[in-house]
């Protein structure tokens, strides 16, 4: 047997897991990090625990395997995307915190380049909203904040990166700084169509060429783990960013099949193929995960539609952490299920602003239809409805955008397990909703990736295979009546936009 370790680098855990040529899990690691909140709507990782984490993570997986770690043929990694890290090329030691694609404090930045009229450009070039989600202003803040960086940066000292660059760094001991085409299409400095990073935004936001990664395909094998981090030099070969590594651990490999991830954002993706659709609804345009030759014909693009809810399963986090409703997220379910309904709450998790198809970085977190009768399984009730309101809005979105309606919605990610929310995200939606019996598809599409440029798997179609139907949520609630829940949703949202004043 031949086997996979897939490094999942997540905003609060980092993860690992050992897969089989099957597909199958055979052992995993997790652990929690920190959160960095220095002011309201800022968010921070510590990059060395972001290394640390997955590096521990990774150790306990293979010796919980209890495999020959000569018997792992390649490592995958995927990664929380748009979040940027900047670290010193000759030591390594990060030169600040890492900004968390969470993190709205380059507002004003952003309100700034649409009234300078760049808008139109950042779209053309790279399929994205101006906003504060997205790698560019947040690298520049940093270049902007501490002193003498950007000529340092100039001078070829500083290495910049998402997060899988920062990995690949750490696990190669300093002897790789890349990344893949689904992770640079994130930053808001790279050309979607042309396939490389563009001098026109490299100029609008002052970031120096010299710091950027070389970019590669999603399966490639880049090199190899220095020996130290895992006993045996192990062949890096596929990194994706979590969304584009989800959509390909579906197999959703075709235009026209979509998935929904349930993290702690909520991030639904639409394969358009070959044919970059530029969205009139407020989506995103994005690279999937890159194959290249021999796997794609002439190493043809393909891009895809997404819109990301900042707040999916965060939103049970905070009841557990911030409300301590619950003990542990899984007891979020029972409560919910205590009544029948939500007696009319509605929760608006716009904790960091509203994401797709809003796009409000002023949008704050509300909860409205409070009686005096309301309790804590309504707030929770409403709490996980708010996770599937904001997925079905895009959803229409991507719709209306495409003209295509879906067969049936795959799921995957922590909170696809609960069986509450994914009977009212059908009931909402009007298609199935199916689980796979991977809820780890994440993992397992850098798992994919990476054996497929190793040759554990030969091709597309030997991967599709492994996908298996785990449970389908066959929609229950009448059409009316999902559109007056649409509705009331609408009329909660209205309430927690543009709340924060404009600077």
């Amino acid at each position: 047997m031949r086997y996979v370790l897939a490094l999942d680098q997540g905003t609060t855990s980092s993860r690992a897991i050992v897969f089989d040529e099957k597909g199958t899990p055979i052992s995993r690691a997790q652990r929690e990090f920190p959160q960095i909140y220095p002011q309201p709507g800022w968010v921070e990782h510590d990059p060395r625990e972001i290394w640390t984490t997955q590096r521990d993570v990774a150790r306990r997986a293979v010796r919980k395997a209890g495999i020959d770690p000569r018997r792992i043929l390649a490592v995958g990694l995927t990664n929380q995307r748009e979040t940027v890290v900047l670290w010193d090329r000759e030591s390594g030691a990060p030169l600040h915190n890492a900004i968390v694609w969470q993190d709205r404090r380059t507002a004003a930045h952003c309100e700034t380049l649409k009234k300078e009229g760049a808008e139109e450009t950042i779209r053309s070039r790279t399929g994205l909203v101006v906003d504060p989600y997205f790698s560019a202003t947040k690298l520049a803040w940093i270049l902007d904040q501490v002193p003498g960086l950007r000529r340092r940066a100039e001078r070829g000292e500083v290495a910049f990166g998402t997060v899988d660059s920062w990995l690949v760094w750490n696990l190669t001991g300093g002897k790789l700084h890349v990344t893949d085409p689904s992770n640079a299409s994130r930053t808001m400095l790279y050309d979607i169509h042309r396939g490389e990073w563009s001098d026109e935004l490299l100029r609008l936001f002052r970031v120096p060429r010299e710091m950027l990664p070389e970019v590669l395909p999603s399966s490639h094998v880049y090199g190899e783990t220095d020996r130290n981090v895992l006993g045996e030099k192990l062949p890096i070969a596929g990194i994706a960013g979590d969304q584009q590594a989800a959509l390909f651990g579906q197999g959703c490999h075709e235009a026209g099949m979509a998935k929904n991830t349930y993290g702690t954002g909520c991030f639904l993706m639409l394969n358009t193929g070959v044919k970059a659709i530029a969205s009139q609804s407020g989506l995103l345009t994005t690279r999937v995960a890159h194959l290249g030759e021999p796997h794609r014909p002439s190493g043809a693009k393909q891009f895809a539609l997404e819109g990301s809810v900042f707040i999916g399963g965060a939103v049970v986090q905070w009841l557990r952490d911030g409300l301590r409703l619950i003990r542990k997220s899984a007891d979020v379910e029972k409560l919910a299920a205590g009544v029948p309904d939500s007696g009319g709450v509605y929760l608006v998790p716009a904790f960091t602003g509203l994401g797709a198809p809003h796009w409000d970085p002023y949008a704050r977190g509300t909860i409205v239809g409070l009686t005096r009768g309301s309790n804590a399984g309504h707030i929770a009730r409403a709490a996980l409805e708010s996770i599937a309101f904001q997925s079905a809005e895009v959803l229409g979105a991507m719709q209306r955008d495409t003209g295509i309606s879906l067969a049936e919605l795959r799921v995957d990610g922590g909170a696809s397990a609960n069986d509450l929310l994914m009977q009212f995200q059908a009931d909402l939606l009007g298609v199935p909703v199916v689980r796979p019996r991977t809820l780890e598809t994440t993992a397992l599409g850098a798992a994919y990736l990476a054996g497929l440029a190793a040759g554990v798997w030969k091709d597309l179609e030997s991967i599709s295979a492994h996908w298996q139907e785990n449970a389908r949520f066959e929609p229950a609630m009448s059409r009316d009546e999902a559109a007056g829940r649409m509705g009331e949703w609408a009329r909660a949202l209205a309430r927690a936009g543009n709340w924060v004043p404009r600077v």
